[in-house]
């Protein structure tokens, strides 16, 4: 019975650590759009400007980003 109550507090103490971690995940995620989008951006411009070589190397870097 002390075992299986000293589980489950260790298995609450746990989830509520887990929990708080949301909001430095939605963050982190948040930071990689927001510089995908950039690049993403700045791909489109390269493109509209003629300089495809440039084009390709930002979108890749977005490509990878998002891989990763």
């Amino acid at each position: 019975m002390k075992k299986l109550s000293l589980t489950i507090l260790f298995l609450l103490i746990t989830n509520s650590a887990y929990a708080g971690s949301c909001p430095m995940l939605w963050g982190e995620i948040d930071g990689k759009l927001d510089e995908i989008k950039k690049l993403r951006d700045a791909g489109k411009t390269a493109h509209d400007n003629g300089d495809h070589a440039k084009s390709e190397e930002l979108l890749q870097k977005a490509l990878t980003l998002l891989n990763n």
